[in-house]
């Protein structure tokens, strides 16, 4: 284990989601040291009004738990 769910704008594609997960696999696999066959990636599309909810919980809710902070704001994306 570690699983990571990439949650983001409908709109890409499936090449693009698929190069982001094998990316982000990869990062979990230097940086932690941990075998290939314990980590999983799934990608989640939200439209912008359902990411509001989405930025609210998973965010804004969480906040110290991120390591990475985002620099806007989500009602931009309406």
């Amino acid at each position: 284990m570690p699983h990571i769910a990439i949650k983001m704008l409908k709109g890409r594609t499936e090449e693009q989601k698929k190069k982001a997960a094998e990316a982000v696999s990869e990062a979990l696999r230097i940086s932690l040291g941990v075998p290939q066959a314990y980590i999983s990636v799934s990608v989640e599309d939200y439209t912008a009004a359902e990411w509001q909810k989405v930025f609210r919980d998973e965010v804004t809710g969480k906040s110290s738990d991120l390591y990475v902070k985002p620099d806007y704001d989500p009602k931009s994306l309406l």
